[in-house]
């Protein structure tokens, strides 16, 4: 049995309260343990955009109400010195003025500016007067005009113990608000996949009457159970086949072991002593015997092809001469069997592929036209040009195959009309060869039926281009 520390459900609520963790860290960092420095530096900052706006007033005619607005704006001290004396002292919005008007108030950091030329100059010191940190900025404005901005910053101790007892309260209920949300995410999240989780398991057991379906408008998990239902309608598909597969490698092995099991029992127990008797019976245990040869070598033709375990053996050869190569091997079937075989071909049609598998294509091609051609017995045998490709077209006169078998056609032992009254040759895992040699070799193929006027089985053989 699974851990449930282990578990969708689990996974999800864990990450769910460490992420709440994560960002209640994250907010007593920033808002209470470094709320001083994020505060001096964005005084600091202010200043600097308090210092270019004092640069620009300087040019303007009303000055001094422009100093005015900015102090009270930005809660800032502004002092002008001009001929040794203040020409301008703001009514200490900010707080943080060290001036009254006295040349002598000048402390030692404004002197110093004074007397350095500088332009602009930052200071950071005690302000005596409200016994805390104060941030000055000294303003060159002319050859005998100084401006001094000047801030105090609060306090924020009072402040800081404030926010600890508010963050204490505060982290506790969005804790509690992330257990609940979290509880109830994750079994939103996870009991559709424990639902299908128990589906997979019927399906696991053979059992392909499950389906998989779920209420939840999440996505990932629809495509995650459409994706199942496919998977467990394949399933069935192969279980099905897989089955009908058996049924008729065991009738096929079946009819002809009975066969020479009688044959053989008849040889031993009535015919041994008739030559004549006796060479029937043996001739027909010996044409039971290739029957199963055979089948048993199709099998594991098929078995070897789809295990690519044997790579292709690409050569060049002419498609006329090889086709009509394989066409006098059923010569047989024209004079005994009155069929007619008509091949139609293109001149110097030269192609790579592996000979031995094309060749077993073809015939197998030719002999599904065999079993299912009309009346007349014509089977022809077509090669167009289809460039950068030859077309191979293998085409009978019967009815048809109806449109809903053809997908299902290429498997093995599918057949499209099993009351099929001709013997057929060949074990009824032609199409299943070819369509595995021709994936193999990466040709494409189909087929076109239309009921009552024939089937034409095609595949496209790549040109030689060297």
């Amino acid at each position: 049995m699974k851990s449930q520390k282990n578990s969708l459900k689990a996974k999800v609520w864990f990450y769910l309260i460490l992420f709440s963790f994560a960002i209640l860290a994250f907010l007593w960092f920033f808002q209470v343990v470094s709320i001083n420095s994020f505060y001096e530096w964005s005084k600091r900052k202010e200043l600097t955009t308090v210092v270019n706006e004092v640069f620009s007033a300087y040019a303007k005619d009303d000055f001094v109400s422009s100093l005015d607005k900015i102090s009270r704006d930005y809660g800032v001290c502004i002092e002008v010195y001009s001929y040794n004396q203040y020409t301008y002292l703001s009514n200490d919005y900010g707080r943080g003025c060290m001036g009254d008007g006295n040349l002598f108030s000048l402390n030692q950091y404004k002197r110093e500016f004074i007397e350095s030329n500088k332009s602009v100059q930052g200071y950071i010191f005690s302000n005596p007067k409200f016994d805390n940190k104060s941030y000055m900025y000294a303003l060159k404005l002319n050859t005998s005009e100084y401006a001094f901005i000047n801030v105090s910053l609060v306090p924020l101790d009072s402040t800081i113990n404030i926010l600890k007892k508010q963050f204490i309260y505060v982290s506790i209920v969005v804790l509690l608000l992330s257990l609940t949300i979290a509880y109830f995410i994750s079994k939103k999240i996870s009991k559709p996949i424990e639902k299908m989780n128990k589906s997979a398991k019927l399906l696991a057991k053979g059992n392909y009457d499950v389906t998989f379906s779920t209420n939840v408008d999440i996505s990932e998990i629809q495509e995650l159970s459409n994706t199942l239902n496919q998977a467990k309608d394949e399933l069935s598909k192969t279980e099905a086949l897989r089955r009908e597969f058996m049924a008729n490698v065991s009738h096929d092995l079946k009819t002809p072991l009975t066969m020479i099991r009688a044959y053989a029992e008849m040889v031993r127990d009535l015919t041994y002593k008739n030559k004549q008797k006796r060479d029937e019976n043996l001739n027909v245990i010996i044409k039971e015997a290739d029957r199963l040869n055979i089948l048993v070598n199709d099998i594991l033709e098929l078995t070897k092809i789809q295990s690519k375990t044997q790579p292709l053996e690409m050569a060049t050869f002419e498609l006329n001469e090889f086709i009509k190569g394989i066409l006098k091997q059923y010569r047989i079937y024209e004079e005994q069997q009155e069929f007619q075989f008509i091949y139609s071909g293109v001149e110097n049609a030269v192609v790579k592929a592996d000979l031995k598998r094309i060749e077993q294509v073809i015939y197998n091609l030719i002999n599904n036209a065999i079993n299912y051609t009309g009346k007349d017995k014509k089977i022809s045998i077509i090669v167009t040009d289809e460039d950068p490709y030859y077309r191979i077209s293998v085409k009978d006169t019967g009815k048809g195959i109806k449109e809903e078998d053809i997908p299902h056609i290429w498997d093995k032992y599918y057949k499209v009309d099993k009351n099929y009254s001709r013997v057929s040759i060949g074990t009824g895992i032609g199409l299943s060869i070819v369509k595995s040699i021709l994936e193999q070799h990466q040709f494409p193929y189909g087929v076109i039926s239309k009921r009552g006027k024939g089937t034409s089985f095609y595949f496209l053989i790549k040109k030689d281009q060297g």
